[in-house]
């Protein structure tokens, strides 16, 4: 069992509140003594994950960070992990890099199997954040969506820790037993991570969350003599240890004890199915169950282990049916701090995973191809999900009426940029010749070497408005949903660069792009009341300007809408309270100055994407070798950023073949 150690949090930065942040700060902290759940509302480019360390390490409570996608929680990993160099932050995402789950489409009479590819760097931080947050308090973990997913039970996960005490008594034979059931492998030659191997009375151990070291122990009569670190590489000598905590080699280990009892729950469950579909004269259905459930239970007695494991975690956890699974949250302290990143984006996303999930499921056991109790392994249900949450700050610059009525509307705003950059200008213009005006925008921005963007409302619209531009003179790019990964990251970084004057989209252009040389944003059939022209919507995309100081906003439309006026107000409410501000403190707002990236991949490697057909397999297989020989050696590095986007190269390059 693991005690926690406690160690406080400690912000490392020169970088002191400023603007309204210090009242953010104070109201936040303020408001977790006395209040469960708090509205964050930050204006884009405000400084909101500088405030929320700012009260992470006055709450000093293990805390969980929730973005709606993977690219939000990699950037927000690597702001906290900077700010927080002597604590524990964690990265903790779906572990795929490709998913299809399994399901069955009854029109059709089609059965899919669920295909997957595994990331072990990805697994491996997954198994990391569980650590941290047994051994540490001082623990931030950034997640995904992946955080309402069932994860081990805590309680055995924490059980199969062991603990090795120097001049203790060790039996030899018992703990190299332990360290099997445990999910290490032996291996004499390399040691490689979640191995072990033997040399006489010295045991080496490599940790599964530790690629640079391992621990070596010396017995002698019957006793531990010696625990040491060692580095892998050379054999040096890093650390002593006078007691030593073992993590489990494998997350989802199960001792033979658990597995004896799931088999003979699932055999019963199995048997009660088949009276089922005997009895309701479904004899294809109880067919499927059968010879499927038996020769999954043959793996499991041959191996403790089958594919498709996880529609059968029921039978190997503690719980009732209808209970909530285990998952990351249960790991946390019962005082923690659930930060939800974007929350208008985020607990919609929460709240939608169990119905979709539930559906899939439901199919799969009417249809004869899993059991009954695969319904147990899933998401949480939202509720669930908040009656899990112990203190939440949801962060928005655009909150979502669910969070505001939680809070009984009270906010805390954070509107003040330390730039003193403000708000950007609106105007609404005709559609009537709305192109024409569109190009001379262009060309005015383009002599002050600023970018412009053009956001409307479909793909189709895009490509063609890309061409008209095109034709026009003006050097302009379409990005939306069909590009892959890398070609919109280099889009987005050709645009910086000048190579474009403009990039026209569709909602890619509302959250988490931060393009400083963007002066413009103009907005195409914003009259279109809907999901892309609401509100909420249009004051994101009017974010995306805020970081340049001649940011401006044009909206083209044939009326002005509900959605118009409210964004029109709430904005010219911001830069009010924000040039006020200025004035009070002599601050003359400036432009983001932010570094251009490189391009994450080579040239010859961007331009395969549209040639390689032309090159042949042979070739392809060539390149794929050299990324994925790449891609680990950023994961070696923690630049995931990096590995990331050359795994979605190495992805669409596996595609063609």
């Amino acid at each position: 069992m693991v005690k926690k150690i406690n160690h406080r949090f400690s912000l490392v930065t020169d970088k002191v509140p400023s603007g309204d942040q210090e009242k953010a700060i104070n109201l936040l902290n303020s408001g977790l003594k006395k209040e469960r759940f708090q509205v964050l509302l930050g204006a884009t480019g405000t400084g909101k994950t500088f405030t929320i360390a700012n009260v992470i390490e006055k709450y000093n409570k293990p805390t969980l960070v929730i973005a709606h996608n993977k690219t939000l929680a990699n950037q927000l990993y690597y702001e906290f992990k900077e700010l927080f160099p002597n604590n524990r932050v964690e990265y903790f995402v779906s572990y795929f890099d490709f998913y299809r789950p399994e399901a069955y489409l009854p029109g059709k009479d089609i059965f899919i199997e669920k295909q997957s590819v595994s990331n072990f760097d990805l697994e491996v931080m997954r198994m990391s954040s569980l650590n941290s947050l047994l051994n540490r308090n001082d623990t931030i973990v950034v997640a995904s969506v992946a955080a309402i997913y069932g994860v081990r039970d805590p309680r055995e996960y924490n059980a199969n820790h062991f603990e090795l005490l120097v001049r203790n008594k060790l039996n030899r034979k018992e703990f190299l037993y332990k360290l099997v059931s445990m999910g290490y492998k032996r291996n004499n030659l390399t040691l490689e991570q979640g191995e072990f191997r033997i040399r006489g009375d010295v045991i080496e151990i490599k940790s599964p969350i530790n690629s640079e070291t391992h621990i070596r122990i010396e017995l002698f009569d019957g006793m531990i003599d010696f625990i040491q670190e060692v580095d892998t590489l050379n054999g040096n000598v890093l650390k002593r240890f006078k007691k030593y905590i073992l993590i489990p080699g494998n997350i989802n280990v199960l001792s033979e004890g658990l597995i004896k009892q799931g088999i003979k729950t699932i055999e019963a469950e199995l048997e009660e199915r088949i009276e089922f579909f005997e009895k309701e004269d479904l004899l294809i259905e109880k067919q499927r169950i059968e010879q499927r459930t038996n020769f999954d239970l043959e793996q499991l007695k041959e191996f403790g282990m089958v594919s498709g494991i996880e529609n059968y975690s029921f039978h190997f956890e503690n719980r009732k049916l209808g209970e909530p699974p285990f998952t990351l949250m249960d790991y946390l302290s019962k005082e923690h701090l659930v930060i939800i990143d974007e929350s208008h984006m985020t607990l919609p996303q929460i709240n939608g995973m169990y119905k979709g999930d539930h559906a899939r499921k439901l199919s799969l056991v009417n249809y004869g191809f899993r059991l009954p109790t695969a319904l147990e392994n899933r998401p949480l249900k939202y509720q669930e999900f908040e009656d899990k949450i112990h203190k939440a700050i949801f962060v928005s610059a655009t909150p979502a009426d669910y969070e505001l009525n939680l809070t009984n509307q009270k906010i805390v705003e954070q509107i003040i940029r330390p730039t003193g950059l403000l708000d950007p200008v609106i105007e609404i213009k005709p559609s009537l010749n709305q192109m024409e005006d569109i190009i001379n925008e262009i060309k005015k921005r383009k002599t002050k070497d600023e970018r412009v963007f053009v956001n409307t409302i479909t793909i189709k619209m895009s490509e063609e408005i890309t061409s008209f531009l095109n034709e026009k003179g003006v050097n302009a790019a379409y990005l939306h949903s069909e590009l892959k990964t890398l070609e919109r990251s280099e889009l987005l970084r050709k645009l910086r660069l000048g190579i474009y004057d403009c990039i026209v989209g569709i909602n890619l252009l509302r959250e988490g792009l931060d393009i400083p040389e963007v002066s413009l944003i103009a907005i195409l059939d914003a009259d279109k009341e809907g999901f892309l022209r609401n509100r909420k919507s249009l004051i994101q995309m009017a974010g995306r300007v805020a970081r340049n100081v001649n940011g401006k906003v044009i909206m083209y439309a044939s009326k002005v809408t509900d959605s118009m006026k409210e964004t029109i107000e709430e904005t010219d409410r911001r830069r009010n309270i924000q040039i006020e501000y200025n004035k009070k403190h002599n601050i003359i707002p400036k432009s983001i100055i932010k570094e251009i990236p490189k391009s994450l991949v080579s040239d010859e490697a961007l331009e395969f994407i549209s040639i390689n057909k032309r090159k042949g397999k042979k070739y392809l297989q060539g390149k794929i070798k050299e990324l994925e020989a790449e891609m680990k050696e950023a994961s070696k590095k923690f630049d995931f950023e990096r590995a990331i986007t050359l795994r979605d190269l190495i992805l669409e390059l596996k595609g063609e073949i």
